[in-house]
């Protein structure tokens, strides 16, 4: 069978092309290559030039631009990856898995009279150069090999499978893709999103600080210090603009009396029940490090954990590092130095003065 490829990209609302985008650019070259199929890619933004400066080598980059494309709407979004699949006619289509994406890929695959999968982590390529697409199911503890004959053949890809694209720099000529919408009964009048330090979930961020149970139990003064706990991971989280996930057992405690970190949610819970982050480095706090729990790690390369026990589950063979310390104390020690770190760069004022959040963590959680 003669393959073609085709990569879907959006732009994200300042108008520039998403990580996720660039990282399936980077999975349908790979793919490309492995097979010898062209390779071409669309693109879904307000300005559909913005991809000509990145360079895709010999790829087509088809585009569908307007000011209708600004925000996410099932009716034009649908309608634009439909227009750009019919201009490129793949048999194999790459897609970033946002939101806005995700929403629309099975409504297009129908159209097309295709089929779609999900979750997509690997695409491999058989010695008879066979494609194969790898997902995994029930919490990532189970990973299945996909292939299909059916075409055209939607494949979903999850974010931090691939290095994002940089693109070459060499210009190249954007074909724009011709398209009368629907009628759009969805207006988009107003975008409201919580202020930046009031997140406690970054997907985009490089460090995940997860939180146990052990942050709300009676500590060494025989005394529950809740209050105490909340005030230091939320200072961690404005130093580092980190993620913040928790274990079920903490978001759980609610429900029993016990005391509770109000701004914890289901949200926030990782692992065999929770969400699967794919942050590159990851630090737990309180935890005991049990096989659940550690399933929501699986893909982040960097595993640390603070414990005062040293024979916890994470210091089995779990974690890269563990810390033996009190974590009231670590994160007390931790967050003044950020802090004073964050205040110096501040004070400079220069381009080059961002914190390494990575790097003043580890030197900070050593001392």
């Amino acid at each position: 069978m003669t393959e073609s490829i085709l990569v879907l990209m959006h732009a994200d609302e300042t108008g520039s092309l998403t990580s996720g985008s660039l990282e399936a650019v980077t999975a349908g070259m790979e793919l490309s290559a492995r097979i010898g199929a062209p390779l071409a890619v669309g693109v879904v933004a307000v300005n559909g030039s913005l991809a000509a400066s990145l360079g895709f080598g010999n790829a087509r980059v088809f585009a569908v631009s307007g000011e209708a494309f600004a925000q996410s709407r099932y009716a034009s979004d649908a309608a634009a990856c439909e227009a750009l699949c019919r201009a490129a006619q793949p048999s194999i289509v790459l897609l970033p898995s946002s939101s806005r994406f995700t929403r629309v890929a099975a409504g297009v695959a129908h159209r097309l009279g295709g089929l779609i999968d999900t979750h997509i982590t690997s695409i491999n390529v058989t010695d008879e150069d066979l494609v194969q697409a790898n997902r995994s199911f029930y919490r990532q503890r189970i990973e299945a090999v996909l292939s299909r004959d059916a075409r055209p053949w939607f494949l979903v890809m999850d974010a931090g499978t691939h290095a994002a694209f940089a693109g070459d720099g060499v210009a190249v000529e954007v074909e724009s893709v011709p398209l009368e919408l629907p009628e759009l009964r969805t207006q988009v009048i107003d975008l409201r999103a919580p202020q930046q330090n009031a997140l406690t979930i970054r997907p985009e961020a490089k460090l995940l600080l997860v939180a146990g149970a052990g942050w709300t139990k009676k500590q060494a003064d025989g005394q529950t210090h809740a209050a105490e706990a909340g005030d230091l991971i939320l200072g961690f989280l404005r130093n580092t603009s980190a993620s913040l996930g928790s274990s079920k057992s903490l978001v759980d405690q609610g429900g029993d009396g016990q005391p509770v970190l109000p701004f914890l949610t289901h949200m926030n819970q990782i692992g065999q029940t929770g969400s699967t982050p794919r942050h590159a480095k990851g630090l737990s706090t309180c935890c005991h490090g049990e096989e659940p729990h550690v399933v929501g790690w699986r893909f982040i390369s960097d595993r640390r954990a603070i414990s005062l026990d040293p024979n916890c589950g994470w210091a089995r063979g779990k974690a890269d590092v563990v810390y033996v310390a009190d974590a009231f104390k670590v994160m007390e020690k931790l967050n003044a130095r950020l802090a004073a770190a964050n205040a110096s760069n501040s004070a400079k004022s220069a381009p080059d003065a961002d914190l390494t959040h990575s790097q003043d963590v580890d030197a900070a959680v050593v001392v």
